[in-house]
């Protein structure tokens, strides 16, 4: 029976990796990979797009339409925003951009 148990808890471990986040996930991240001079600027100006039951999608989520939304004429950093929930059953892509 111990042996059953070790079994079960290393698919348990394996799963909970494998689908980690696919019930509520609302994570952050940078567009860039060049930090050693980053400035972020003034303005901040975000634009997303949607996606509802796998079928449907809408929106500019673009790094320009941010920019625009923001009043921003030079961007100096990007981040993109997911936000997901139930397996991508509703999800958000927003394109943050920092700027002057």
């Amino acid at each position: 029976m111990h042996a059953i148990m070790k079994k079960s808890i290393v698919v348990l471990m394996f799963f909970s990796l494998l689908l980690s986040g696919c019930i509520y996930m609302d994570v952050q991240r940078p567009l860039g990979t060049e930090f050693n001079k980053t400035e972020l600027g003034t303005k901040t100006g975000q634009a997303s797009c949607h996606s509802v039951l796998w079928l449907f999608a809408w929106g500019d989520a673009g790094t320009k339409a941010a920019a625009e939304n923001g009043g921003i004429k030079i961007i100096h950093h990007a981040d993109t925003k997911v936000f997901s929930v139930l397996f991508g059953l509703y999800s958000r892509v927003t394109t943050v951009a920092y700027g002057d």
